[in-house]
């Protein structure tokens, strides 16, 4: 049995998580879901690192799942704590001394003009599930935005990325190219939009189970 540690995006929840989590642990795995504290203008990398590690307690044989802007925080939990395995999910791969705020720029962003929120971040999601995802936002006004991400070097820990083919908020061949840019290789590619977790949690649950075996 694996503890996953599933790490929402910006602006996201625990709600984020809220159809995969069965599916993790139906498959016999604990799962761990914090919610970082983004509403709070004196939280920055720090406090978001801490606030992991105590929602892991004593918990071992960790996966962590970093979501779009949680990988910047997932790589920081290995700074704590032994990690198996660090998964980014359609992410934003942050590099050394870098802050969020300057990683659109650094890495050539150009999103897709034309889409409302909707259509960028919840293409492939049910309806009633879309209907239900205004009331679990909440406003991101961390410090973290203008903090240099504060590891020198990316963890030695496995990592994988994997990213979503349909998605519309990070296309594919922008994900492909900086996933090779930051990491070294290829992302792993799934069916599915950016809130992959709520289009196709099943699948995505597959997936994420399957990393343990190779």
């Amino acid at each position: 049995m694996a503890t996953f540690v599933l790490i929402h995006g910006g602006g996201g929840s625990a709600w984020d998580w809220h159809l995969l989590a069965p599916e993790l642990t139906s498959r016999g795995h604990d799962v761990v879901v914090p919610e970082l504290p983004i509403e709070d203008s004196s939280a920055g990398f720090a406090e978001f690192r801490e606030t992991v590690v105590d929602a892991i307690g004593e918990r071992r044989d960790l996966v962590v799942v970093g979501q779009s802007y949680g990988a910047f925080t997932a790589p920081l939990i290995a700074d704590r704590l032994p990690v198996r395995l660090i998964i980014l999910l359609t992410p934003m791969v942050p590099r050394p001394g870098e802050k969020p705020g300057d990683w659109w720029a650094n890495t050539g962003y150009r999103g897709v003009e034309g889409l409302s929120e909707e259509q960028q971040f919840f293409n492939g999601v049910p309806a009633a599930i879309v209907a239900q995802a205004a009331a679990h936002s909440r406003n991101q006004v961390s410090a973290e935005w203008q903090e240099p991400w504060p590891m020198a070097a990316w963890p030695d820990v496995p990592t994988k990325a994997l990213i979503a083919r349909e998605d519309q908020f990070f296309p594919a061949d922008f994900q492909r190219r900086v996933a090779v840019d930051r990491l070294g290789a290829a992302p792993d590619e799934i069916a599915g939009g950016h809130a992959v977790a709520l289009s196709h949690p099943r699948q995505l649950a597959e997936r994420l189970t399957a990393y343990l075996r190779d």
